[in-house]
């Protein structure tokens, strides 16, 4: 299974018309039809399902899919690393990051850092600290921005100083947004959205104490944005950090008791960096 093919499978994937991608990877329609049916033969699936029109993915063909990317993309990104190692620092730096206040930090010192190196670009991923977790392994990530609780045993890491307060995130006419802070009796009765990752609501559960049996549970979420769109669709109210971000016709209101999250900057430990993430790793512990 060829890099070569498995970039002709994505561009039918994505174009979802074997002869617009054709036209697209400068190549002939029968010459890509060919090297797409002796790639089902080489996985023994099918991947397609075909009309005269556009083409469908099957489930194994949506997994390749997925599959596909991930090695494309750990292929440019080794690429890009060996092209960097010039005299002047370039290169792009990968870093997956979770919804953290944290990210100002980041993002303050990424401003500092391309003043000095402007050649070097910065690519960040966005997802909970699982998902960060998954593409560090595979090595598509250079550092993730991790919200505990997370298990750091196998990277390297450096703790952020900054801790996320907990609160929820209400609509201003609900009864809730009269008060200063919510307990988790104020919240029995509520219908909640709550962060997907298994860790944390176990560390919830704990806050909540004997209400955690009887909450009402309307959805789970892993990006605040979508969140506070569903608070103010009227789908529930989110708990969920103190990002210091307005949101229209909400109110974020801290829990009480207060519960306070840490931050960790992590790289996997036998991954040697790229000459521009070690300088980046340098800038950070000096800012």
């Amino acid at each position: 299974m060829e890099l070569r093919v498995l970039r002709y499978f994505l561009a039918v994937a994505r174009e979802e018309n074997i002869t617009k991608a054709a036209a697209l990877l400068h190549l002939t329609q029968p010459t890509l039809s060919r090297q797409l049916m002796q790639l089902e033969e080489e996985l023994g699936v099918q991947l397609f399902y075909r009309s005269r029109y556009h083409i469908v993915l099957t489930d194994e063909g949506m997994l390749l899919r997925r599959r596909a990317q991930e090695l494309v993309d750990l292929a440019d990104k080794t690429v890009r690393e060996f092209s960097s190692r010039e005299t002047e620092l370039m290169g792009e730096i990968a870093i997956g990051a979770g919804e953290t206040r944290n990210m100002s930090f980041l993002s303050q010192a990424i401003v500092t850092f391309r003043e000095r190196y402007p050649k070097v670009s910065f690519r960040i991923f966005s997802a909970n600290a699982d998902d960060v977790k998954e593409r560090l392994d595979m090595g598509l990530l250079d550092m993730g921005l991790l919200t505990e609780p997370v298990d750091v045993g196998k990277y390297a890491f450096c703790r952020m100083e900054e801790k996320d307060r907990w609160g929820v995130l209400v609509r201003e006419d609900s009864p809730l947004a009269a008060l200063e802070a919510v307990t988790p009796e104020d919240l029995e009765a509520v219908p909640l959205l709550i962060s997907g990752r298994e860790t944390v609501q176990r560390e919830l559960a704990s806050w909540f104490g004997e209400c955690w049996d009887r909450l009402q549970i309307a959805a789970t979420f892993n990006l605040v944005i979508n969140a506070a769109n569903m608070v103010r669709c009227g789908v529930g109210t989110a708990l969920c950090f103190d990002l210091n971000m307005a949101f229209d016709g909400l109110r974020f209101l801290p829990l009480s008791p207060e519960i306070e999250t840490g931050t960790v900057l992590v790289w996997k430990k036998d991954q040697a960096l790229t000459p521009a993430a070690e300088a980046f790793h340098q800038h950070i512990k000096n800012v």
